[in-house]
């Protein structure tokens, strides 16, 4: 029955459509006769940017979609295009004949090669009716024997489609049941992104049914039991859900009664399971399948055969339907057993569901006869934070975005569960060893610590790094390069850069007589931008240090993996002073006051990350102030004098040299001036004595990023530190700071008379920034803070008469600076939120790496 006659006889019977499951990643073969109507059907059924037609690709190659003679060319198009589509996770459809089964061989063969569901759909019609459909085709006039040929080719191929290698064939034959049909978009098993969770992420149970009730205890759930006392499921009063990451069974004492408990707690909705390796080798044994009986089977069979029939039955049910491994929270977090990398991340085939129970290995065995399995967590990138189990380990850690929670319960070691999205790992001690391991249990590939944490590949060419506050932030080549010498070189261990600060602009040019820079700008564009409260902090005579402070060695280590005290940094990376016995005297000075403030215990950390200033200027930049500096000064100090010498014996011979003498008497005024703008920031240290350090925020602290907080907050808990230094020798020092109201004339007027009056006295002038600290205006992100630097700090910068050059100096160019500062920002936000997030280092590197590439990005370092 064709569209036609149905709309003429609207009375007549008409069939039920079929609906036909079509999984959302998967390749779907239409097969056909020309003029089967495979294009029509693909039109209809599916979006245009899914379906890959044999007719396009010949156009594509030939400019003529009939040219047979590009046949060749034009799948080899084909294949290419339906390649790269599974690559990305895109379902795609093929229309193309494909009554061939060579053809169909390389389309499956796609398929499995990216590890996604090959399925077919046939549309069979008679041959008469393809044969008048071609007829009536103006742009193609096929030779009389091709349709016969193609419909005896179909005829052979139908039985032995799901031999070929088709996860689903769907056959509609006949106008009638094409035109009825319906396709259903299935999602894949494995997807079950629209849970979001919390979870408890189980690890490898085997047999040990009471650690197992102990440690659900301990998470919160409660037990309930059948007639018999025996647990049959759990509940969490908040609604968390259980997720088992596969071998329940084997070795240990009660294999059926941890089966009971987790098919009960599933079959409730309140528990998701994978299979491990030991289930699925029980199951094909209940199944009547020949195994080899080893590794503590044949201690799941014998407590089997005491249940009832029924239950072994639930058991193989239950068995059969477990899934390889799922996906939860939108893609964020992957359960399996035995542990996938990003690649088969909800991927269908038999390769992932292998690598899912059994992982990998290296083809080597150890000194035990045992597999030595491939340390495929030591090179994973993955957004995703992988949980598994299967190879056990002393204890659970993170190792780059993976964590592996099998800690050895049945040889002796404990239960292990992760609270998700907490992050937090709980454990309960095995009740005692119930099997002897073969070998003393440790792990063969990911260790305690990250292995191979970073990788050239992670810092190298062009790179793009997507940060919550800016969006994509781009890193060019060239700036990477640059950043990768100076921190393979001269930078610290990366473990512990964990944050560089970024670069800060300006205030906006003044145009006040006199000025270059002026408060009143700054106050201005806050203004403006609709922030009200504004801080002003006083800007010290130092350099930025970045300072991470351990309270313990101990502490150090298990968040960063490296034993000390902490470390200063500078802006690049570098350790701050060459002195490592300073280093460790500042420390534990900033130690000692933060214990006696009581911020280890109020931020429930043993390490803490500060932005800092440290001083004097001299402590770090000796051999600038000496090459630099100090040589114009002197070279000033000694000509000048004898140029106005020389001048005033001119004069006083009756030469016109008024002008000219007055002219070098301001330049040896602005020389003097300069001389002793710099000296302000060269003092004598020895030790301790003389040196200062200026905390103004803490950044982060365990399990938080705290650079986002409010800045009173943030002068609070380091008027605290202060106070708690030594106060007969200190070495903290106190940042000023004033709130101003840009909305009121008089709070300005006193952030400005503030200014004044340090700049006067021969500061550096102050830095302005938002009190709420992270703003946002019009959806975009305001400046986090500007530099208002006073006249005589400017000279330092411009050179000893830069007043003489305003009107030039006025047309400096603040654009890119500006936002060179925000793309930093954002990036040493993005760090720190990875870092608090517990991610792995390489992706706390990746924006760290960023700020110190953006770095090289040509600017005028004056400003």
């Amino acid at each position: 029955m064709t569209t036609q006659n149905r709309t003429e006889n609207p009375d007549a019977e008409q069939p039920r459509g079929r609906s036909l499951p079509v999984t959302d990643v998967s390749l779907v073969v239409l097969i056909g006769s020309s003029g089967s109507g495979k294009s029509t059907f693909a039109r209809r059924h599916f979006r245009p940017t899914e379906v890959v037609s044999s007719d396009f690709c010949r156009g594509l190659v030939a400019d003529d979609e009939n040219d047979q003679s590009a046949s060749a060319d034009a799948f080899d198009v084909l294949h290419y295009i339906v390649g790269k589509r599974l690559a990305a996770g895109r379902r795609t459809v093929v229309d193309a004949t494909n009554v061939q089964a060579e053809a169909r061989r390389q389309l499956i063969k796609i398929a499995r090669d990216h590890d996604v569901l090959p399925i077919a759909v046939v549309l069979d019609v008679p041959e008469g009716v393809c044969a008048e459909r071609n007829r009536t085709r103006p742009d193609r006039q096929l030779p009389a024997h091709v349709i016969p040929r193609q419909q005896r080719e179909l005829r052979r191929s139908l039985r032995g489609l799901e031999r070929e290698g088709f996860r689903k064939v769907h056959v509609l034959r006949g106008e009638a049941e094409i035109e009825a049909a319906e396709i259903r978009t299935e999602k894949r098993y494995n997807d079950l992104r629209h849970l979001t969770g919390p979870f408890d992420v189980v690890g490898d149970i085997h047999g040990c049914r009471s650690e197992l009730e102990t440690l659900l205890t301990t998470l919160g759930y409660q037990l309930a039991r059948d007639e018999r006392g025996r647990p049959v499921d759990a509940v969490h009063p908040e609604g968390r859900t259980a997720v088992f990451v596969g071998d329940l069974v084997d070795r240990g004492p009660d294999s059926p009664g941890v089966l009971r408990l987790v098919m009960g707690m599933v079959g409730a909705g309140h528990a998701l399971c994978v299979p491990g390796n030991h289930e699925n080798k029980l199951g094909r044994w209940m199944d009547g399948r020949k195994v080899t009986v080893a590794y503590g089977l044949q201690e799941s069979i014998d407590q089997l055969a005491g249940e009832t029939e029924e239950f072994r039955a639930e058991v193989r049910a239950f068995m059969r339907g477990l899934v390889s491994h799922y996906l939860l929270d939108e893609g964020r977090l992957v359960v399996c057993h035995a542990g996938l990398p990003e690649k088969y991340h909800g991927r269908n085939s038999g390769r992932v569901r292998s690598h899912a129970l059994y992982g990998d290995t290296t083809g080597e065995t150890d000194e035990y006869g045992l597999p030595v399995r491939y340390p495929w967590a030591e090179e994973y990138r993955g957004k995703a934070l992988v949980v598994y189990g299967h190879t056990p380990v002393p204890t659970a850690s993170f190792l780059n975005n993976t964590i592996c929670l099998d800690t050895g319960c049945v040889f002796g070691g404990s239960l292990t569960a992760l609270r998700y999205p907490e992050r937090e790992v709980v454990s309960v001690p095995a009740e005692q060893e119930w099997y002897a391991p073969v070998r003393p249990m440790h792990t063969d590939a990911p260790g305690a610590r990250e292995g191979r944490p970073l990788d050239l590949a992670d810092v190298t060419g062009r790179r793009v790094v997507e940060t919550a506050h800016h969006g994509r932030v781009s890193v060019r080549e060239e700036n990477a390069a640059a950043a990768l010498e100076v921190m393979s070189r001269f930078a610290l261990d990366p473990r512990l850069l964990a944050y560089l600060p970024p670069t800060m602009s300006p205030v906006a040019t003044s145009r006040r007589e006199g000025y270059l820079e002026h408060p009143e700008e700054a106050f201005a564009a806050y203004r403006s931008a609709g922030v009200r409260e504004v801080v002003c902090e006083e800007k010290h005579m130092g350099s930025r240090a970045v300072v991470l402070l351990a309270r313990d060695a101990a502490g150090l280590e298990k968040r960063f993996g490296v034993e000390g005290p902490g470390a200063i940094w500078t802006r690049t990376g570098r350790a701050f002073l060459t002195d490592g016995e300073l280093t460790g005297a500042v420390l534990d000075r900033l130690r000692t006051a933060a214990e006696r403030a009581g911020l280890f215990e109020e931020l429930a950390t043993d390490w803490l990350l500060l932005d800092a200033e440290l001083m004097p200027w001299s402590l770090k930049a000796v051999e600038l102030l000496r090459r630099q500096y100090a040589a114009v000064g002197a070279a000033a100090g000694s000509a000048l004098p004898q140029v106005i010498a020389a001048l005033e014996a001119g004069e006083a011979r009756g030469l016109p040299l008024a002008g000219l003498t007055a002219r070098q008497r301001q330049r040896a005024a602005d020389a003097e001036a300069f001389v002793e703008s710099y000296r302000r920031y060269c003092w004598p240290t020895e030790g301790l004595t003389g040196l200062r350090l200026a905390p103004f925020q803490v950044l982060a602290a365990e399990g938080a990023n705290l650079a986002t907080r409010p800045h009173d907050q943030h002068l609070a808990w380091i008027d605290r530190l202060v106070e708690a230094d030594d106060q007969d020798a200190p070495v903290l020092r106190r940042t000023g700071r004033l709130l101003v109201d840009t909305a009121d004339e008089a709070s300005v007027a006193a952030g400005t008379a503030w200014w004044e009056e340090l700049t006067a006295a021969g500061g550096e002038g102050m830095v302005v920034k938002p009190l709420a600290s992270l703003v946002r205006g019009d959806g975009r992100l305001v400046q986090p803070g500007v530099k208002v630097r006073g006249r005589e700090y400017l000279r330092i910068i411009y050179g000893p008469d830069y007043t003489e050059h305003l009107d030039r100096l006025r047309e400096r160019s603040l654009g890119h600076k500006r936002s060179l500062a925000l793309r930093e920002y954002a990036l040493g936000l993005e760090a720190l939120d990875r870092l608090a997030a517990g991610e792995p280092l390489w992706r706390v590197h990746e924006a760290v790496f960023a700020v110190l590439a953006l770095e090289s990005e040509p600017v005028d370092p004056r400003l």
